[in-house]
């Protein structure tokens, strides 16, 4: 209401959102928060074999650092833009909402911020420093004790990010309260906490199979040894994933439950929802037992292979990222702020006066015959375009053909005027429309005149902006 709408209609507002930010949490969880602790702890096993005498400490060591130069060089240039990225596109696609979590947890943020600049640091001192600790034991010792550090610092930024992450889902008590230990505190915190941290071990150990078939594809004896090592890892995490997700799953609130067929197999495939749930299983069985292979039969692994581990992993990852933003749904902050941007406690105000009248960046403040079209063009993008394009992804007009025109025949304007005050009744996971009923018709006529083109229609950041007559007052 109070910004101007970015819009991408080509695209799609929130898929923007949702690539940049699965890309960087597979980055940040696979890649920092788990692989980090791992490389410290192939160091340590070569520092303890190089202190006892055995001659594979040597090779340890080298292999820690080839797998730390891959995490070094991916995390300081994808992670860091897709970290940006995230920031940069919340900004111009939910600036409410990104603004009100800003000043809920603004000391959260300081802190993580705080922290996540000491991770720089000791990112580059345990990268830039490593072969110099390799002149003696005493400096190779301080070097594994920022390896340490940097590791708690990276499980740290996670830890902070995730109590953010939670509150969107279940803002609990802080609704009445409204300080920064209830929203913190929320009830998903720690069983988010408790399955992200798990499954970002997981997600190492997947990479450093690869790694290891990459890096050492003529040492056979070592690398079976490596790959041992890494099985071992994989099933002491594992069990903690899915007993984490089962507790994680049994707190989820009921109304948000609901929304799992659609947030995992989307609204077209959500009859498949069970079955599909089948085949995720089926994929994370399918890759303890390509670990158990990797571990055991080395000599008959070809390299493409391990890299199937990685791709269940992404899958998984992604798949929980996007159910873990839908079942939210219709609130981008639970019981405080829906989806499209608008407070829970406005709505009434909304409803009765209609959005265009308290919208900063409108030409219509109000419905009249003469400006219907345009009118409904500004209700559009005010109440659907957060999650609507026009006529490519999540497209509003094909959602109404589907429901009203299944056979290519023009929208019935009736239905549409009836449908849309009651659509969050059959449609859950869709906040309730919060204009009045001159600005259901305008969007009616919109939506109907827009049937007929076939043309994207982009947000403030083509059209310009247009600040209303009664905000020039």
């Amino acid at each position: 209401m109070d910004f101007p709408i970015f819009h991408l209609d080509f695209f799609g507002d929130r898929l923007l959102i949702a690539v940049i930010a699965v890309i960087h949490v597979i980055i940040n969880h696979g890649l920092a928060v788990g692989f980090l602790p791992l490389i410290t702890l192939m160091e340590y096993r070569g520092y303890k074999a190089s202190k006892n005498g055995f001659p594979e400490g040597e090779k340890w060591d080298n292999l820690a650092y080839k797998f730390m130069f891959v995490a070094f060089v991916i995390t300081t240039t994808f992670g860091a833009l897709t970290g940006v990225g995230i920031w940069f596109s919340a900004a111009l696609i939910s600036p409410a909402s990104i603004g009100s979590l800003i000043r809920i947890f603004f000391m959260a943020w300081f802190i993580e911020w705080v922290i996540f600049m000491l991770e720089v640091i000791f990112i580059m001192i345990y990268f830039l420093t490593w072969k110099k600790s390799n002149k003696d034991f005493a400096a190779k010792k301080k070097h594994i004790i920022a390896g340490t550090a940097l590791s708690i610092f990276s499980w740290l930024t996670m830890a902070i990010i995730v109590g953010i992450l939670g509150f969107m889902m279940n803002s609990g008590s802080w609704v009445e309260q409204k300080s920064l230990l209830t929203g913190f505190t929320n009830p998903m915190y720690l069983p988010q906490l408790a399955f992200r941290t798990p499954m970002a071990f997981v997600m190492a150990g997947s990479i450093a199979f690869f790694l290891t078939f990459l890096f050492l594809r003529k040492d056979f004896d070592f690398k079976k040894i490596v790959l041992k090592n890494i099985a071992y890892w994989m099933f002491i995490w594992t069990p903690h994933v899915f007993f984490a997700g089962i507790y994680y799953y049994s707190l989820i609130p009921d109304l948000m439950l609901a929304n799992l067929p659609v947030a995992i197999a989307t609204q077209a495939f959500q009859q498949w929802y069970d079955s599909l749930l089948y085949y995720l299983i089926a994929a994370i069985i399918v890759s303890m037992l390509f670990t158990v292979w990797f571990a055991f039969k080395p000599k008959r692994v070809p390299v493409f292979a391990a890299i199937i581990p990685i791709l269940v992993i992404i899958v998984t990852m992604g798949t929980f990222e996007r159910f873990r933003e839908f079942v939210r749904k219709p609130f981008v902050l639970e019981d405080y702020m829906y989806s499209n941007q608008l407070l829970l406690d406005d709505y009434k105000i909304f409803q009765n006066d209609g959005v265009l009248k308290h919208a900063t960046y409108t030409s219509t403040p109000e419905v009249t015959k003469e400006n219907m079209l345009e009118a409904g063009k500004n209700v559009f993008d005010i109440t659907c375009s957060r999650c609507h394009t026009h006529h490519n992804v999540n497209s509003v007009v094909r959602k109404f053909e589907k429901l009203f025109s299944p056979n290519g025949e023009p929208l019935d304007k009736q239905k549409m005027k009836d449908y849309i005050p009651v659509m969050h009744k059959g449609r859950y996971y869709m906040p309730p429309f919060p204009g009045n009923s001159p600005e259901t018709d305008a969007l009616v006529e919109y939506i109907l005149s827009i049937q007929k083109s076939d043309i994207n229609i982009p947000g403030a950041q083509v059209n310009g902006v247009q600040i209303s007559p009664l905000h020039l007052k």
